[in-house]
């Protein structure tokens, strides 16, 4: 039987989604408490790979196992295994032609930033921080240059492993609450460090450090080199990916709502 599982997780205490060696992961956290509840070993594959210090709010991941359990089984069951700072949101039976990654249609980010002269203390790791002032429309009119389908070599990492820079960005939006920002970012995939480094860009144009019109040369450029540099963890989200309605995978949970 195929298991599909929404998780999410705080990333500040783990070396990213992906499983390593060293156990500190948060695919060896929930393959342990999984393995553990199921008393067999389980496997799974997630929607979207997250590195050092992201946040997962709506991660979609499957497995196959022999083990029959009722859907809410799966949910409390499993999350007595899981330390406090990762926990399952919903389980789904959505067939064997189900695959967490290949079956998405896009996914999903956010980052939230403090725009502040002062370092965050209660939220940090929670959101990034930025301490110049940040002018809405520049961040806007910066957003629209990088909308559609590119080759965003330019805000690919050096150890991506995508087949191909192509992608499809379909939307980014700005909103501002007091001091906090929150972007949002959706599009068929994403390349590695690719919101952070679109991150950076945006914020050198929205203080006012570059020009609207270097977004589209640095996009152009296909060349990481001319970008700016990688932005910081804390405040990035996956939010989650999107699939066919008929596949019935749930897009809201509760941390959607705390966040700002």
């Amino acid at each position: 039987m195929r298991v599909a599982l929404g998780v999410s997780y705080r990333g500040g205490g783990y070396h990213g989604w992906q499983s390593q060696p060293n156990g500190r992961t948060v695919q060896d956290a929930l393959e342990k408490g999984l393995s553990a509840f199921a008393a067999q070993p389980i496997r799974t594959i997630c929607a979207g790979r997250t590195d050092t210090g992201v946040h997962g709010i709506n991660q979609v991941v499957h497995f196959d196992t022999e083990v029959e359990r009722e859907p809410f089984s799966w949910v409390r069951g499993v999350n007595r295994y899981l330390p406090p700072d990762i926990a399952i949101q919903w389980s789904r039976f959505p067939g064997d032609g189900f695959h967490a990654r290949n079956s998405a249609r896009g996914r999903r980010y956010a980052y939230l930033l403090l725009e502040s002269a002062v370092r965050p203390a209660i939220e940090s790791g929670q959101c990034g921080w930025f301490f110049r002032p940040l002018d809405q429309a520049a961040l806007e009119a910066a957003a629209e240059r990088l909308i559609g389908e590119h080759d965003f070599s330019s805000f690919r990492s050096a150890e991506c492993q995508a087949a191909s820079p192509v992608k499809t960005l379909r939307e980014i939006s700005v909103r501002r609450r007091g001091a906090y920002w929150r972007f949002e970012f959706e599009a068929s995939a994403f390349l590695h460090h690719m919101v952070r480094n679109l991150m950076g860009c945006l914020l050198a144009v929205g203080s006012g450090t570059r020009s609207v019109d270097w977004v589209s040369d640095v996009l152009a450029a296909r060349d990481r080199k001319v970008a700016a540099p990688t932005f910081a963890p804390d405040g990035l989200y996956f939010l989650g990916p999107t699939y066919d309605a008929e596949l019935d995978i749930p897009r809201q949970v509760a941390a959607l709502d705390w966040l700002p």
